[in-house]
């Protein structure tokens, strides 16, 4: 029998057949984690280390006390009531707010600095009734739930009603990011259900409990000739936490969806367009806060010119929330696809 005919393969050549495997899986496993691989970078100020305390004085109708209202930014201390835009480049707004009606001054503060052991800072997002009391006698409450934002909060607040138009929803941004990636714990106290309470008509409780909500929204944004603002979505990122978690969740990835994702399995009715009469607001051309009105999806490869990032201890309407819902929220970034190793950078 002629050698090899019937036989099994020679050494040599089941060591080359090995090492072809071998070299097959390796080969598999590097596509897998080189796809698998992101380069991650941070929002300014998404480290949540630097704050900027305001000290402001409250008016004597309401027993002028000082007040401290934070804001994401350079760390800075602010005396008096200076009304606030964004300082050192931060793209960061809040629900913190100094109102001024009828030359009455008052602060309202849902956000605050806090401390993880051994992390630094972060963000602390509360959900509860604030309480005014003027010459102690007149009483009113307002429920505000906690929520920071790519944005500028417009001060001074003259007054309760359209509260999104105090709000300029969003900023510059042309990227297309796979991720919103942050660190979170929540906490949602059990059976507390919901509250509203705008100051006026007294409290309405409410059936169910609220949730905490993040996301992240890409618009391919226009401007017509009078000035209104359109917009078509981009890129959707949304979720609810109705639960506590277990402590801090770190490098929490909520995925960003191109295009039109209503026939997705994974799609849910509060990851829709926004509704035309809930609009956030922007300032257009002329300088005027205005609605953007998302009219419908974008292609799913188009590129955006802005991002909506919030968080917020509250997922209803304004002045409605679960009283003690509290978010934190830390490390805030952006994740994209990245060949070479992992890699963490500043935007």
């Amino acid at each position: 029998m002629p050698p090899g005919k019937g036989m099994n393969p020679p050494a040599a050549c089941l060591v080359l057949i090995y090492m072809k495997t071998i070299l097959a899986i390796l080969t598999t496993l590097l596509v897998a984690f080189g796809c698998a691989a992101e380069r991650l970078v941070m929002l300014p100020y998404g480290d949540m280390d630097s704050w900027v305390t305001r000290n402001i004085k409250e008016s004597r109708l309401l027993g002028g006390h000082t007040v401290q209202c934070y804001a994401v930014g350079p760390d800075r201390t602010i005396n008096g009531d200076t009304p606030y835009t964004n300082l050192g480049g931060s793209p960061w707004a809040s629900s913190n707010v100094m109102a001024k009606v009828h030359g009455i001054t008052k602060v309202s503060n849902s956000l605050y600095p806090d401390t993880r052991p051994g992390k630094g800072k972060c963000a602390k997002l509360t959900s509860d009734m604030e309480h005014c009391c003027a010459l102690g006698i007149i009483n009113i409450d307002v429920f505000v739930a906690g929520t920071l934002f790519l944005g500028e909060m417009i001060e001074p607040v003259k007054s309760t009603s359209d509260p999104y138009k105090k709000m300029e929803m969003g900023i510059p941004f042309t990227e297309r990011p796979t991720a919103l990636v942050y660190d979170y714990r929540v906490t949602v106290p059990p059976g507390a259900g919901r509250i509203y309470s705008s100051g006026f008509g007294g409290k309405k409780h409410l059936r169910g409990t609220d949730s905490a909500e993040v996301f992240i929204i890409l618009q391919r944004r226009w401007e017509d000739s009078s000035g209104k603002i359109h917009a078509k979505r981009v890129g959707t990122g949304r979720e609810l936490f109705s639960r506590s978690s277990e402590g801090w969740v770190n490098s929490h990835h909520l995925t960003v969806h191109y295009g039109d994702i209503t026939g997705e399995p994974y799609f849910r009715s509060y990851m829709g367009l926004i509704p035309r009469d809930k609009s956030y607001c922007a300032r257009n051309s002329r300088g005027e806060m205005v609605p953007v009105v998302e009219e419908g999806w974008d292609d799913a490869d188009a590129t955006p010119t802005h991002m909506i990032v919030m968080f917020s201890a509250g997922s209803g309407e304004p002045f409605t929330g679960t009283p003690g819902l509290t978010l934190w929220v830390d490390n805030v970034r952006l994740a994209y696809p990245d060949s070479g190793d992992v890699a963490e950078n500043e935007l």
